[in-house]
């Protein structure tokens, strides 16, 4: 009889429930990792209600933290018992996708084209890791050993938030000197404001409507904080940059409001880095786009993935430059996973990132 392990899965829209499911089996190229720390995402929420579609039944989440239980036969270089973490995106490496640089992109490479989002599998086309063990596919591109000095709450961020957040900087572009604009300071705003800093931007604006979010993205190298629920953060940053715009702005919400402002902030020739996961459709507004003319560069980053981005994330919190542990507000059990849903999916009581520990 097979082993059975506890499991967040997804029933219908508006319920994810704790269910009890067999032990994945793995395969030759894949690992079973005992989860020892995961946590919730934004897009598990638009799962929850619906807005991003998966199969029912399916297992939940993302972002893996744990130790290597067992490893296929034709795996080399890892050995069980080892700390590891799993990035949320889990390219093959030898892909069309990945072989043209877009390891995000990978997954089905077939004569109707690449599959948008492809090299996101867990919690999305496989079985996700708000679980108690997790298969990981292509285990050699894609476990990376965590350091020893570094605990699970401080690597925590590192599989999506920290590496998508960072990645929307990036794709940016950011250069030392630049003017930087980042709407909304959830947990991938503030790796953006993070991200932002580190590429050498010199001023940062900061907007949300939640004081304490805006405080948070201050002690991470935010300059200026804009609470956009009294002040209007297009006319106040173009009062800050005497009416010349910033040259990035990041937007990590996934609003046509904040897709549109950090359009209006934007100095002719400047870069939008889109982030957010939009649920409806989105319109441009003409006068800000320049009817097309104003040399705008408007691009979209899905999380990066694959162990040599873990790798790097992973150096980035071991030299002190980035200290994201107090982004985890709150701590629950696997066992009580519907109710950590129910906090982080209402935002209540201040959270920003949950630990699940099974």
């Amino acid at each position: 009889m097979a082993a059975k392990m506890k499991a967040a899965v997804f029933v219908e829209p508006n319920r994810i429930v704790l269910d009890e499911k067999p032990v994945p089996d793995i395969g030759p190229l894949d690992a079973l990792l005992r989860i020892t720390t995961t946590t919730i995402c934004g897009t598990d929420i638009h799962i929850l209600k619906g807005e991003y579609p998966v199969e029912r039944g399916l297992t939940i989440g993302h972002e893996p933290v744990g130790v290597i239980e067992k490893l296929g036969s034709a795996v080399k270089g890892y050995h069980e018992g080892q700390r590891v973490i799993a990035g949320a995106i889990t390219p093959s490496g030898y892909s069309y996708a990945c072989l043209a640089g877009d390891c995000a992109q990978d997954g089905a490479d077939t004569a109707h084209g690449w599959k948008p989002m492809g090299g996101w599998k867990f919690g999305n086309t496989i079985d996700g890791c708000q679980a108690e063990f997790v298969r990981v596919p292509d285990a050699m591109a894609n476990l990376a050993p965590v350091p020893g000095g570094l605990s699970d709450i401080e690597v925590l961020m590192c599989p999506d938030i920290m590496s998508t957040g960072i990645a929307g900087a990036e794709s940016g572009n950011i250069k030392i000197g630049d003017l930087v604009a980042i709407f909304a300071q959830g947990p991938i705003g503030l790796c953006a404001t993070v991200g932002a800093r580190l590429m050498g931007a010199t001023a940062i604006f900061a907007v949300d409507m939640l004081p304490e979010r805006l405080e948070m993205a201050r002690k991470l190298g935010a300059d200026h904080c804009i609470n956009s629920a009294n002040t209007d953060p297009v006319d106040e940053i173009m009062r800050l940059t005497s009416g010349r715009g910033v040259d990035v702005a990041i937007e990590a919400l996934g609003k046509q409001t904040t897709f549109e402002a950090a359009l209006r902030v934007l100095r002719p020739g400047g870069t939008l880095s889109s982030l957010g996961v939009y649920s409806k459709d989105l319109s441009i507004p003409l006068g800000p786009f320049a009817a097309g003319l104003g040399d705008h560069r408007i691009i979209t980053t899905l999380c990066p993935g694959g162990k040599e981005r873990m790798r790097r994330m992973m150096n980035v919190i071991g030299s002190g430059r980035a200290d994201l542990k107090p982004l985890v507000t709150h701590s629950f059990k696997l066992d009580d996973i519907e109710a950590a849903y129910d906090l982080f999916g209402h935002q209540r009581d201040g959270v920003l990132k949950v630990a699940i520990t099974p």
